[in-house]
């Protein structure tokens, strides 16, 4: 009798919680599986057609149901729709750990019991997949997201069938948002423009609508209308299409100083560190661009250490590159520039031995092979202000932290004891050395200060390009020619050149090539120096001596 109490509780509890779970997967599920019921003939039909037959079906799936049918698409068109033999269910293939399995497209609930041999592929080809990209944008046409219902607009200009007019004919006057709105009304004026059976007048009208936009589907649209049969769409077109060239151009404009100011921002880090060290000491260190590579390799370090927090590992880099590349600045100060204090040929010669040996012991370390560093992903894709201009996050990013540095470094030499004793051994040595400042000390921080920024340098130049033990050499020339063009030891000189070298190189690279402009901005420093020999921004007074 107690054995048989206890089996029926268990019984019971058993029955109970199944009666739970099934109550919990009821109202835990989309809505749409329980809706997905009236799909199932169709879901069947789809599993045992032919390619060619696939159309027609999806176009039932589509009209049949909502945004919920999307996996099912999309599945489909990355060719992992497959569907089990026995029961004609629709299945989506994903791996994990180099494992195949299969989950259910609505769900997204895995079934660990299929095999491959459980299952069979359903095929795509170029067509159908055409078909189900415009499917995917016609159903976004309706989702709550305006973003999804703007891109799903601009996927389909490319192709703008009789069902997707109806659809955006429908949609217009109701859709609240403006972007959605505007781009909605650019597919009907491509429609409109290029319908041949309607009136001139109506067709002028929206073609003169088209010219305000900058879609390449507007343009090829209009180049194709520019050679219509009627004078007047061709003229229209035309004027249009001149329009729309003006416009790009002044963007590309935009696009060109963009990234001049880009480089500009590269070259002001790489030689504001040098700009301090050579107008306090007088010191050509060629070792400068070693300092900028030691920033790029510590940031791929810091990242090795911190892999799962790439997004944070940058704002470790940037004190830890400042401290690196500071810190081998001053003991090579210490070690070797205070001893060849006056000699400049023989602490040039010292300082590129200095970057022969770090190149080497990078190599060793480290070894020849180019090292990439991962970009955060706040600071990856680009801000798309229009389809012909885009800007990209990471030269945004690095444009704005470079002059944020720039600031910093002005306050520092304006506002702290350290900035007064450097402006006093700059103008005078020897007289700030009378007053009592240790100039030992002076050199000494204002070179690992110096070569503390080239190693942030470093940190913004490992996210424009791979890290190698070349990386500083391809910048240490440029850098020179700012510190001379802007002025010696002047920032606001440094600032000033290094923009417009950036600049002005981005503008002449397109139609001369870099090589060639290259070449021509290093003559046109040498002719600028041979009239003004002391740069843009000359040093006045005690200073200049």
């Amino acid at each position: 009798m107690t054995l048989r109490r206890i089996t029926l509780r268990r019984i019971t509890l058993r029955h109970c919680m199944a009666l739970c779970c099934c109550l919990f997967g009821l109202f835990s599920l989309p809505s749409f599986a329980v809706e997905s019921t009236s799909l199932d003939p169709l879901l069947a039909d789809l599993a045992e057609a032919k390619i060619s037959k696939m159309v027609p079906i999806l176009d039932k799936i589509e009209k049949a149901s909502d945004e919920t049918v999307l996996p099912l698409f999309r599945t489909l068109l990355n060719g992992n729709l497959y569907y089990i033999k026995s029961t004609k269910q629709v299945v989506g293939q994903f791996d994990a750990n180099g494992d195949t399995f299969y989950k259910d497209v609505f769900t997204g609930q895995a079934n660990p019991t299929l095999t491959k041999r459980d299952v069979k592929k359903i095929r795509v080809n170029n067509t159908l997949r055409g078909y189900l990209r415009n499917a995917i944008a016609r159903i976004q046409l309706t989702s709550k997201n305006p973003s999804v219902r703007e891109s799903a607009v601009r996927e389909l200009l490319s192709k703008l069938d009789d069902d997707t007019i109806g659809i955006l004919e429908r949609l217009y006057p109701n859709e609240t948002n403006k972007k959605v709105k505007h781009a909605m009304g650019l597919a009907l004026a491509m429609n409109t423009a290029s319908q041949t059976k309607l009136a001139v007048s109506n067709r002028i009208a929206a073609i003169d609508t088209l010219a305000d936009s900058l879609e390449n589907d507007v343009r090829n649209l209009l180049t194709t209308l520019s050679n219509d049969e009627n004078p007047a769409i061709q003229s229209a077109s035309n004027a249009a299409l001149d329009t729309i060239a003006q416009r790009a151009n002044r963007f590309a404009f935009v696009d060109q100083l963009f990234f001049g100011l880009s480089l500009g921002s590269v070259l002001l880090l790489a030689s504001i560190g040098l700009a301090i060290t050579f107008g306090v000491m007088g010191v050509i260190n060629m070792a400068h661009g070693e300092m900028i590579m030691l920033g790029a390799y510590t940031t791929y370090v810091v990242q090795l250490i911190m892999p799962n927090y790439i997004d944070y590992s940058i704002w470790v880099a940037i004190p830890a590159a400042f401290l690196v590349s500071g810190l081998m600045g001053v003991l090579i100060e210490r070690l070797v520039i205070r001893h060849l204090h006056g000699r400049p040929l023989e602490t040039l010669l010292a300082t590129f031995g200095i970057s022969l040996i770090l190149q080497q012991l990078v190599r060793t370390i480290f070894s020849p092979l180019n090292r990439q560093v991962s970009t955060p992903s706040w600071m990856s894709g680009s801000w798309e202000i229009n389809p012909v201009l885009s800007l990209t996050l990471n030269r945004l990013y690095i444009l704005a932290f470079a002059l944020f540095v720039f600031m910093a470094l002005v306050i520092i030499l304006k506002k702290t004891s350290l900035g007064l004793n450097v402006r006093a051994v700059s103008q005078n040595r020897n007289m700030a050395k009378a007053m009592g400042v240790k100039t030992n000390w002076v050199d000494a921080m204002t070179f690992g200060l110096g070569s503390g920024i080239a190693g942030i340098a470093g940190v913004a130049l490992s996210q424009l390009t791979n890290v190698g033990p070349n990386l500083g050499q391809a910048y240490i020339i440029d850098s020179f020619m700012v510190v001379v063009f802007g002025g010696v030891g002047n920032l606001l000189g440094t600032l000033v050149a290094a923009f417009t070298l950036g600049i002005a190189t981005k503008f002449l690279e397109p139609t001369t090539g870099a090589v060639l402009a290259a070449i021509i901005v290093l003559v046109f420093i040498i002719l600028f120096i041979q009239k003004r020999p002391k740069g843009l921004f000359p040093q006045k007074g005690r200073a200049a001596e």
